[in-house]
């Protein structure tokens, strides 16, 4: 059984095709499991939607505190790209143990159809989450990288190992 939690981000935002805004309905992911043929055993979890620029330490706390409440070994969290490398960071050093958390996120919204990278990153991470040992991951643009190894290249638009430019 893998745990995905839900916490908004980019992966499910919706485009308001009048005032040109991106705003939050409701999450994706149980669709995409669908659509994507899933046959694992999955529970999702909206735990908030909230972009990721707006999340606060209590948010964080939150995340933290239900990965250490789930009885599932394997989880995965869908999360805004912007900062997903310090909340990966806060669950790093919130002492869960013996699990494998992969944090996954979307530079496009999913609502956008073919261009978006969310299901690609969804499928990684579910791949990743099953073959990684535990501790805390990043997984973005068909790669994997430890918590503290990650970062987002707003250049770019991708997601590389922080050693590559010391």
């Amino acid at each position: 059984m893998v745990q995905v939690f839900v916490t908004g981000g980019t992966f499910d935002k919706e485009y308001n095709f009048i005032t040109g805004e991106l705003y939050f309905k409701e999450t994706h992911l149980r669709g995409m499991f669908e659509r994507g043929r899933c046959t694992l055993d999955i529970e999702v979890r909206t735990l908030m939607m909230v972009d990721s620029l707006e999340m606060t330490d209590e948010d964080r706390d939150m995340i933290a505190h239900n990965c250490k409440r789930s009885k599932h070994s394997k989880i995965i969290i869908t999360h805004g790209t912007d900062t997903i490398a310090e909340t990966a960071a806060c669950l790093a050093k919130s002492d869960i143990a013996n699990k494998t958390i992969v944090l996954t996120g979307a530079m496009i919204p999913y609502a956008f159809g073919t261009s978006s990278d969310g299901f690609f990153n969804l499928g990684s991470s579910l791949a990743f989450a099953q073959v990684l040992d535990p501790g805390v991951y990043v997984c973005m643009n068909g790669r994997y990288f430890d918590w503290d190894k990650v970062k987002k290249n707003t250049k770019t638009g991708f997601f590389e190992d922080k050693q590559m430019h010391r």
